[in-house]
């Protein structure tokens, strides 16, 4: 047995007569969505846009490869390499979005334009925010649901704690994360930082911090080893300078007391303090050696970054264009209307064939 098929027809004649007759109030419900565009316009803070794009430096084997030459030829081994990093630009977005980085920034002090706001911005962000009317509702709603646990022991002394953060110091690390911004171009490696707050000096401060952090952080990152590698050759050095000398001190006692004397004893305690002073003297050259191998190892490793383009404060907000978001509301208004009449005059414009 065949299923009847039902056909629905909309008239789009009649719909557009029902539409011509009925103008005025289409011109109302334009009118309504221009005012209220307005007001919705004329109700969002102005946000302000601060970028900077740095360049890294490309990794050269060219002095490491002389470094490790050098080595070689006073007996050495060198680990040069510079194919171990770990931190490399495309995870630099991923790096600044984290609770440890954002919480860095909240120390820092930020002042407004007009001088009116000199405080850090932690304090900038929890205290001179300004919002749009209908979000007020909500946070009040939120704070009597939620209330607020800034003293539920997430500071550590005076410090946030990025692993235990509260309620309210979560949203405004999310708030943070979502001002800034890093893009890395993966064909020129050319980074891209922006930032964004509702002051365009604090929007300038705050984007050329974040670079400097970057900076510091992936400069740690990348001589942490031969850091460490310098540090421990330091203290071999002064070790096997202190060594050298006492047996230089006691070589030297030993033979200014023993000047004429020919016993064969006397001689090969002067032998073994001179072996013993030689053999110091050869652990000191070859440990002078690593020092200043360490040292221009750690100079290689030290990335260098190219600053294309500096902060400037900005000029104009970042804001969506209030044209725009008008336009949006009288697009709108107009499709509202249009399902109105559609809904009241169903019965007309649809028709139902078997």
């Amino acid at each position: 047995m065949e299923q009847s098929k039902y056909k629905i027809e909309f008239d789009i004649l009649k719909f557009w007569k029902i539409l011509s007759s009925d103008i005025k109030s289409i011109g109302l419900y334009i009118f309504i969505s221009i005012v209220v565009g307005l007001i919705i316009a004329f109700s969002i803070p102005k946000n302000y846009k601060s970028s900077i794009e740095l360049a890294p430096e490309t990794s050269s084997n060219n002095m490491l490869s002389s470094i490790s030459s050098l080595a070689s030829m006073v007996g050495l081994y060198s680990d040069a390499n510079p194919n171990g990093d770990a931190i490399y630009p495309e995870i630099y977005p991923d790096m600044i979005s984290s609770n440890e980085f954002i919480v860095s920034l909240f120390d820092l002090n930020v002042k407004s334009l007009d001088g009116e706001i000199n405080t850090t911005y932690y304090d900038y962000l929890k205290s001179y925010q300004k919002t749009t009317w209908w979000s007020i509702p909500l946070h009040w709603l939120t704070r009597f649901l939620l209330p607020n646990d800034d003293t539920s022991g997430t500071n550590i002394g005076d410090k946030i704690n990025p692993y235990r953060l509260s309620r309210r110091q979560f949203g405004l690390v999310s708030a943070t994360r979502g001002n800034m911004r890093c893009m890395v171009d993966k064909k020129t490696n050319v980074i891209s930082l922006e930032f964004k707050a509702q002051d365009p000096l604090i929007a300038a401060t705050m984007v050329d911090s974040v670079k400097n952090k970057l900076q510091l952080f992936i400069t740690r990152y990348r001589t942490n080893k031969a850091r460490n590698d310098l540090e421990y050759m330091e203290r071999l050095f002064t070790e096997s300078k202190q060594d050298y000398d006492l047996a230089r001190q006691q070589y030297a006692r030993f033979s200014d007391a023993n000047t004429d004397v020919i016993l064969q004893s006397v001689n090969s305690k002067r032998e073994d303090l001179e072996n013993d002073m030689q053999l110091k003297y050869n652990i000191y050259t070859q440990v002078t050696q690593q020092l200043q191998l360490a040292k221009a190892k750690l100079q290689e490793s030290t990335p260098a970054f190219t600053v294309i383009q500096g902060a400037s404060v900005p000029v104009k907000s970042c804001n969506i264009k209030k044209i725009y978001i008008l336009a949006l509301f009288i697009i709108m208004g107009f499709i509202v209307k249009m399902i109105v009449l559609t809904i009241q005059h169903r019965k007309e414009l649809f028709k139902y064939n078997n």
